[in-house]
């Protein structure tokens, strides 16, 4: 049987996509942009908590990923208490029919299997179970690649995470501390590998005084050549440029629940005290969002520095989350893909970090001096680390130029992985690895 005889190989793509995480939806454009480059003959669908913002952005059909429209209320009646429990019921057999109509199924990058914001056993992790149960037992591979993934306390949730783990047939981490804590949740991971984020795959927006060199890396692409990586001019006599500040309404993670309000107003307080800071220095300061949920934190921080000088951006892509920081001269970020989007672009960034994943991740790209912990937001030992920072921008933008073709290295191997695993009939030689 020639290629042109096959069926064509029906790929679906799971997570919470179209939600208004500007992160989510990056991770699922790199798989596109690798799809439709080495698979143009793939059927690709999704199952995704925002359809018609995925099919309108990326062109592919999808279902919603719960039946109970209202599945992220807090339900409070009786009636939609019961509405929402039927609709888990619902969802089991709903989940078990869109599997069946796939050869493969990828959740792509994303914290799949952590629960370092509020997360409930009930809502995205009993979905992702539904997922990898319903592929091993109609026998479509499902595929885990570059998800994030923590030790988890709770245990429900634990349960559902390491049983969903267990059920997937590829996996693969964005760090290694990922694959470490899957192991500690009693996970054999000894054949799974770890790669960069998925968002390291996407193309790097270019600003045109810089280079002439061909565009960033995209999959068609391949590796970077030396110079892909844009590094901004240099210009000590130049007045100090603007500085993006990556914005999160944060308020703890899953265990912190008893003491939100107080861990926002912290977080709030010292970031409205940072960004005043730089005003009187005359610093031009952008604020950028990485979530929909963002805006109020925005509203706040505007509302208390009232200044020309304070401007808000609100991008609806990665894509447009780097053209904003490539054209800083520094970024102070907190949220995990804003601070991918500061270091793709070669970008000097201070992590305010609220999980294990941001300080691996500044390690990993040789910025791990510059992390600042987020529950505990002090603004005079932030302003201190930005200005040592600032300091070294010269050189931690050369650093991050070596780093960034090393990871884009690394993704090429991780698509190579991908299709040897989940494309045999593409001409690799591969036997499917079955997880424990």
């Amino acid at each position: 049987m020639t290629a042109a005889d096959r069926a064509p190989v029906r790929v679906g793509v799971f997570g919470l996509l179209g939600s208004g995480n500007l992160g989510n939806d990056g991770s699922l454009e790199a798989v596109l942009q690798y799809l439709r480059a080495e698979h143009p003959e793939a059927v690709v669908d999704a199952l995704c908590g925002g359809p018609d913002a995925v099919t309108a952005r990326f062109g592919i059909p999808a279902t919603r990923l719960h039946w109970y429209r209202g599945e992220y209320r807090t339900a409070s009646r009786a009636g939609a208490i019961a509405a929402k429990g039927l609709g888990k019921l619902v969802d089991v057999f709903r989940t078990a029919a869109w599997v069946r109509g796939h050869d493969v199924v990828i959740v792509p990058g994303m914290g799949v299997l952590e629960a370092t914001l509020p997360l409930r056993p009930w809502g995205f992790p009993y979905s992702l179970f539904l997922l990898c149960a319903s592929g091993r037992l109609l026998r479509t591979r499902v595929a885990l690649v570059s998800v994030g993934a923590a030790t988890i306390g709770n245990r429900p949730t634990r349960t559902l995470v390491r049983w969903s783990a267990r059920l997937a047939a590829y996996r693969s981490y964005r760090d290694a501390q990922s694959r470490d804590a899957m192991r500690a949740m009693g996970v054999d991971t000894a054949r799974d590998e770890v790669y960069p984020d998925l968002a390291f795959a996407l193309p790097t927006p270019r600003s045109p005084e810089l280079s002439a060199s061909p565009p960033a890396f995209g999959w068609r692409e391949g590796a970077p050549e030396q110079g892909d990586t844009p590094v901004a001019p240099s210009d000590p006599s130049a007045p100090p440029g603007p500085v993006c500040v990556g914005i999160m309404d944060f308020h703890g993670g899953n265990d912190d629940r008893a003491r939100a309000d107080e861990i926002y107003r912290r977080y709030l307080d010292g970031t409205i005290r940072f960004v005043r800071t730089l005003v009187e220095e005359d610093r031009p300061v952008r604020l950028l969002t990485g979530d929909d949920c963002d805006a109020s934190v925005i509203a706040a921080i505007l509302g208390a520095v009232d200044s020309p000088l304070v401007t808000a951006a609100e991008p609806s892509s990665l894509a447009d989350l780097m053209k904003e920081m490539a054209a800083a001269d520094t970024v102070v970020a907190i949220r995990y893909h804003n601070l991918i989007c500061a270091l793709k672009t070669g970008t000097p960034v201070l992590a305010l970090c609220y999980a294990a994943k941001s300080d691996a991740l500044m390690t990993e790209m040789g910025l791990g001096a510059y992390c600042h912990p987020a529950r505990e937001v002090d603004a005079d030992r932030l302003l201190e680390q930005f200005r040592a920072l600032e300091k070294r921008s010269a050189e931690l933008r050369g650093t991050l130029t070596e780093r960034n073709l090393a990871a884009a290295r690394r993704l090429e191997h991780q698509f190579n992985s991908l299709t040897a695993a989940l494309f045999p009939a593409a001409g690799h030689a591969h036997t499917l690895r079955k997880a424990p």
